[in-house]
């Protein structure tokens, strides 16, 4: 149902809108888990020096 409506608006800003949200909760977790290894690297790698 939300498909149909969007793809029978004319001026596509609700598909924008709605492809730009999907895109940013889509990002929140990759970003989430990449800062986590990345200070576990950082803190671990650093007691081998």
């Amino acid at each position: 149902m939300c498909r149909a409506v969007l793809e029978s608006e004319e001026g596509m800003t609700a598909a924008e809108g709605i492809n730009d949200g999907i895109v940013y909760l889509m990002a929140i977790p990759y970003i989430l888990v990449g800062g986590i290894i990345f200070f576990i690297y950082r803190k671990y790698g650093t007691l081998k020096k």
